[in-house]
């Protein structure tokens, strides 16, 4: 099966949250934040009001509580508006 977003719609996987910090110290999990990133996997069409303005393959943030989260062969992702992607990480 495979998720296909309509309108301003955008599937994304998240990246894992960082668990440990830079000088080794390991975060607990009611410590940690919601990750904020992700990978854009699919996209909608767009509409004429709103337009898409990611690919797939993009490294996003979104906004922190946005999105439904949704299940698919056992893998997580989430269906964000394109509206609640805030940057696009460019390396």
């Amino acid at each position: 099966m495979k998720i296909r977003p309509l309108a301003d719609r955008v599937l994304v996987k998240q990246v894992a949250a960082e668990t440990k910090t830079a000088g080794g110290l390991i975060i607990p999990d009611t410590a940690q934040e919601k990750t904020q990133q992700a990978v854009v996997e699919a996209v909608g069409p767009g509409t004429e009001k709103d337009k898409i303005t990611v690919k797939a393959g993009d490294k996003v943030l979104y906004d922190k509580y946005s999105g439904t989260t949704v299940k698919m062969n056992g893998e997580e992702y989430l269906i964000l508006k394109n509206s609640d992607i805030i940057a696009v990480i460019e390396d």
